[in-house]
């Protein structure tokens, strides 16, 4: 082949590039200056053509100014690529398959033929810059990757494009969706809001959004009441179905992972539909977009959150901007469309004759606009970090030094035919610090640092939306410190209030609950149930609730665990009050009756009842009144030996007292027939002794039960699940009743020799009233067992003493409170005479 001949041919038609400059080195561009195409299916028959585009994107076109000024910028320094100019090659291009068009015209020149040995010399750029969304990007991105051919972007933000291996060349100057979906999730983690619902743009960036969303929100604790996509080029009732579920939905947060289009669609339908209350979060595409105002129903949005890239300051990019004139570009029909919109008026040649002619005094010095607001700089800022990579990157290559290139043995590259996968290699080194203070790098995925702004919208005093900025979120510091507020109020729903909204499936479970989830939802949803006695949760939403410790219980609300309430019967409650009373009262009654017999002690009465037995008993009955004193008051080690031991011997010393006298009655009797000298054989000494012998059995039994296995103080933790109840545990349960069993047999056999004696004449009857005083005993014991072994905790204490007392007051009433009655109010009957009756043996008695 020839030198000249023909050797690369270019396939289809060329298309020259939107705004152009012409340089050294050339960077190459794609931006959509308007957006929305015609909907329409292509069939292949014939090649596709380029569709037009319809609406403005001012915002598009202002990143395309940041492209010229930073190059203009750069072509002015001293310091950076000395002798070389920059050019560049911007491409205004919407729908996917034309800004792939655009790509490849990046790639490979527009010129029909080329005769060289290389065929990408002379025509293909150092660097792509753009696109501004996901989409297109993936969908170029591998193509001119096959060519090393780097593409720097300043919004695509799918977390996609981080894969290397399918996309080897691509870098980006705006954080990966993967920062921002996780900043979205601590943010809503951080507002408490756990039931949300998520909408997202039918395409990569918003179905790799809301999963990396869903994925983040599931690891804070987050669930998702429903997730739906749809796209601005879907059919409406695909709109409509997604707004009846946000309608029917619980939820009052909404993630929305969308672009600026689809967010203005469904706020107009939701607002048409009176749809209010909602809290929006979302993503950075569509939250500080200048169009949102331009749809109805935008006050809907109002009080929105979410995280954007930081805003910067470009120095002298305003005044770049409000220069712009349609002479700097004749070539270009976007800036003359721009021209005649702006200013309303038909400029030379325009094919739109019905706006009056230009007069050619027009000027964006005083215009205010979207074009010309530079207040807030974020992702223009991003364009222009774009374009000083790529020149760093040059820049550097430019000035290597020899044996410490990047290249194999530290070669450098031959700076008259720089190759794109050269600046490529330079790309990943490249770092560098903004007049901000800002620094630029990328990472092994060609990534940007993670750092945003929260942003809430808020409607301005001009009728539009502005974002105020909140709080910041940086994913280089500590997991604990990248999500700060900044103490900025926040707007929540059109109205400024410190009243955050709740969005949550089941409200927070109180200490003292614990959740249980509802079968068949998510884990957010649950119920509150109560925690059992004697278990607590001290911590909001518990799972689980802890037993308490065996000498504590839980409290009313069943938070803590406090000491178990410790119980014994105590004189200053109700019912030992009582007790103690009835008890001092039966003391009372005894001296009484004491002193009405000792006043009276040489009457016939008093004489003929065995004087000496009677005080003797009057004595012990005394003390069984004032042992029961001794059941009252907090258990200790010698109460619990005395109230037992005491009330033993002391009752053992009354019933033998009665049991004496009993056997007197009888051998009284005895004594009176002819020839009997019974009475020399129980005299007073013999009485005496009886009432000591018996008296010493039962000591022995207590001083061998308490040498043996004494009661003791014990805490009973197994009868009441919240309380302790103090007691004196037995020691010998043998001893105790034998103590108890002695004192039966004596009240037995005092109680059948008073019953054989019920039949002796009236003025001897004493038995009579042994008998029911033995009765009244015996059934007030018989019944103390069953009661004793069935009352619970202090009862069982109170049952006890309520059976000394009985049987107590039942022996002074039956034995004293006849002979009181005669000696007080019957006085005519107190005499030997009336003793004697009809009987002779008067002198028996005495």
């Amino acid at each position: 082949m020839e030198t000249g001949d023909s050797v690369c041919k270019l396939q289809g038609s060329p298309q020259p590039a939107e705004l152009a400059q012409d340089g050294d080195l050339v960077i190459g561009g794609i931006f959509s200056f308007r957006t929305g195409q015609d909907y329409v299916i292509n069939t292949f028959q014939t090649v596709p053509e380029v569709r037009k585009c319809k609406n403005f994107s001012f915002r598009e076109f202002k990143f395309a100014q940041a492209v010229i000024f930073a190059v203009n910028e750069i072509n002015n320094s001293p310091d950076m690529l000395p002798d070389f100019k920059l050019g560049y090659k911007i491409y205004d291009n919407c729908g996917t398959m034309d800004i792939l068009r655009a790509a490849l015209a990046l790639a490979s020149g527009i010129k029909g033929e080329v005769s060289h040995n290389n065929c990408t010399k002379t025509e293909t750029v150092q660097a792509i810059l753009g696109h501004s969304g996901s989409s297109p990007t993936i969908a170029f991105a591998p193509v001119v990757g096959r060519f090393q051919i780097p593409v720097v972007s300043h919004f695509a933000t799918c977390a996609c494009l981080s894969n290397r291996k399918d996309y080897p060349t691509f870098f980006r100057t705006i954080p990966s969706d993967y920062y921002q979906s996780r900043a979205l999730a601590k943010l809503v983690k951080h507002f408490g809001w756990t039931w949300i619902g998520a909408i997202a743009v039918d395409n990569e960036y918003g179905r790799n959004g809301i999963a990396a969303f869903n994925q983040a929100a599931h690891e804070y604790g987050v669930c998702i009441e429903y997730s739906e996509a749809f796209s601005s080029s879907d059919p409406p009732e695909r709109l409509q179905r997604i707004v009846e579920i946000i309608k029917h939905g619980t939820s009052k947060v909404m993630m929305a992972f969308t672009s600026h289009r689809e967010i203005k669609l469904m706020a107009k339908e939701l607002y048409k539909q009176n749809i209010t209350g909602m809290q929006w979060v979302g993503s950075d595409a569509w939250i500080t977009d200048h169009s949102l105002t331009d749809s109805e129903g935008y006050s809907i949005l109002v009080g929105s959150l979410g995280f954007t890239v930081s805003k910067a300051k470009i120095p002298g990019l305003e005044e770049h901007l409000r220069q712009l004139h349609p002479s700097q570009f004749p070539d270009s029909q976007f800036v003359r469309d721009f021209w005649e919109d702006v200013f309303d008026c038909a400029l030379n040649g325009s094919a739109n004759t019905q706006k009056k002619p230009c007069s050619g005094s027009e000027s964006l010095q005083n215009v205010k606009s979207t074009f010309t607001d530079v207040s807030e700089l974020r992702f223009t800022h991003n364009v222009y970090k774009s374009v000083y990579a790529v020149a760093q990157a040059l820049d550097n290559l430019i000035k290597c030094e020899g044996g410490k290139g990047l290249f194999s043995n530290g070669r450098c590259a031959d700076t008259k035919h720089i190759q794109p996968w050269q600046v490529l290699q330079y790309l990943n080194t490249v770092n560098f610090t903004t007049e901000e203070g800002e620094k630029v790098y990328f990472d092994s995925n060609g990534d940007s640092p993670a750092r945003y702004e929260l942003v809430n919208l808020k409607m301005a005093n001009k009728g539009t939306m502005e974002g105020a900025t909140v709080g910041i979120y940086d994913a280089t510091l500590p997991e604990s410190h990248q999500f700060i507020m900044n103490g900025i109020p926040v707007v929540w729903g059109n109205r400024l209030t410190e009243e955050v909204p709740v969005s949550v499936c089941s409200d927070s479970c109180l200490p003292g609950t614990r959740k249980v989830l509802q079968k068949g939802k998510p884990v957010c949803c649950y119920d509150c149930l109560p925690c059992p006695a004697g278990e607590i949760s001290n911590l909001t939403n518990s799972i689980h609730c802890i037993k308490c410790p065996s000498m504590f219980w839980s409290n009313e609300q069943k938070d803590a665990c406090i000491p178990k309430a410790i119980e014994f019967l105590a004189y200053d409650e109700t019912l030992g009050t009582l007790l103690v009373l009835f008890s001092l009262l039966g003391v009372f009654l005894t001296m009484i009756t004491t002193l009405v017999f000792y006043c009276h002690l040489e009457t016939p009465l008093v004489r003929a009842n065995n004087s000496e037995l009677s005080f003797l008993l009057l004595f012990s009955l005394s003390l069984c009144f004032l042992c029961s004193l001794t059941f009252i008051g907090r258990p200790s080690e010698w109460s619990c030996m005395l109230r037992h031991t005491a009330f033993g011997i002391t009752f053992v010393l009354c019933i033998s007292c009665v049991l004496g006298k009993t056997i007197v009655v009888l051998m009284a009797f005895r004594a009176t027939l002819p020839g009997s000298d019974v009475m020399k054989w129980f005299g007073p000494a013999q009485q005496k002794l009886s009432v000591l012998g018996f008296t010493l059995i039962q000591v022995l039994i207590c001083i061998l039960w308490l040498t043996i296995n004494p009661p003791f103080p014990s805490q009973n933790v197994s009868l009441y699940e919240d309380k302790i109840i103090l007691e004196c545990a037995l020691g010998s349960a043998v001893g105790f009743w034998a103590v108890l069993g002695y004192i039966g047999l004596l009240a037995m056999l005092c109680f059948i020799l008073a019953f054989l004696a019920r039949k002796l004449p009236d003025n001897f009857n004493e038995a009579k009233c042994i008998t029911f005083s033995m009765l009244i005993f015996c059934a007030v014991w018989i019944t103390f067992i069953p009661a004793y072994v069935s009352s619970p905790g202090k009862f069982t204490v109170a049952v006890e003493i309520f059976a000394i007392l009985a049987s107590s007051y039942g022996l002074l009433f039956c034995i004293f409170l006849p002979k009181c009655y005669i000696i007080l109010f019957r006085p005519e009957q107190n005499t030997r005479k009336h003793l004697m009756g009809k009987t002779s043996h008067s002198d028996i008695h005495y």
